[in-house]
């Protein structure tokens, strides 16, 4: 496969690597490309031309564009509080559009039923009424007041209760969740996903948190998400298609999907086909 021609998917930062630099080769919408570690800083170079792509670092990770986005990476507020615990997650692998992974992430309705005992159980499978937008004054798409009963809120904690979830769609292969912190319920823990679209239907994500949490060992932190994480692999891998259908009639919606629907209506607004039904 060959890089994309979509100006919307070339035009945007994609996280690629961690920090420090390991040296490999690796695909990005398409295309391979090779990470090194340079005199001055990551380095990532197209494998077909040589080309030396834009690179930022961020939140531990190497960050690269073929294109010229029109901003930059946006900002986690919570990564700056020096009292939050960061936990990166590693790396996974998915035979899936990585907007399907996104589109995942959203979805509160499968929590009883993938991640029975942990994220949901039966008989509590009831979506409440959420609101979803997109604001345009940033770009980006939010879905606020999600409230669902969880069987572990957090790593921390044994015991059932509803929580109060908010989602944030920053950029199209980035998704962030907002969830009240157990054991400081006025702060908020926040959980990101950035995926790396290597071909339309092969990606690779890494879950970063920023968390309250200092009672917790970093292993069972890991092991919390990870689980969470492989069991969600299982489901994006066996959806078909595996690319995102934009068109609303291909699949059909419920009032769960409020936020898959604005995410696919602000994907079909931007033009994107990479990854998607109508990608070339």
């Amino acid at each position: 496969m060959a890089l994309t021609t979509d100006p919307v998917a070339l035009d945007q930062w994609y996280a690629v690597g961690s920090l420090p630099v390991v040296a490999q080769i690796t695909r990005l919408l398409g295309q391979e490309i090779e990470l090194s570690a340079g005199a001055n800083g990551p380095v990532v170079r197209r494998c077909d031309t040589g080309a030396v792509l834009a690179t930022r670092q961020k939140w531990g990770l190497v960050f690269a564009t073929f294109g010229a986005p029109a901003a930059e990476l946006f900002d986690i507020a919570e990564a700056h509080e020096s009292d939050r615990r960061f936990v990166p997650c590693g790396w996974v692998t998915m035979r899936a559009s990585g907007l399907r992974v996104v589109e995942n992430f959203l979805d509160m309705a499968h929590f009883p039923f993938v991640h029975t005992d942990i994220l949901g159980s039966e008989p509590h499978t009831e979506v409440p009424r959420y609101d979803s937008e997109i604001r345009r004054d940033v770009d980006e798409v939010w879905a606020t007041n999600c409230t669902f009963f969880q069987t572990r809120i957090a790593a921390t904690e044994s015991a059932g209760d509803f929580v109060r979830l908010t989602y944030r769609v920053p950029t199209p292969f980035t998704v962030m969740l907002y969830r009240v912190c157990p054991s400081a319920p006025d702060r908020l823990d926040a959980i990101a996903l950035f995926i790396q679209p290597m071909e339309e239907t092969l990606c690779r994500a890494i879950p970063l948190m920023w968390l309250v949490d200092d009672r917790t060992a970093q292993a069972e932190l890991l092991r919390f998400e990870q689980v969470i994480f492989l069991q969600d692999r299982i489901i994006v891998e066996n959806q078909r298609p595996l690319r995102l259908p934009l068109e609303p009639r291909r699949e059909t919606p419920t009032r769960a999907d409020s936020s898959s629907i604005a995410y696919r209506r602000w994907l079909k607004e931007k033009g994107l086909r990479f990854g998607t039904t109508g990608a070339a």
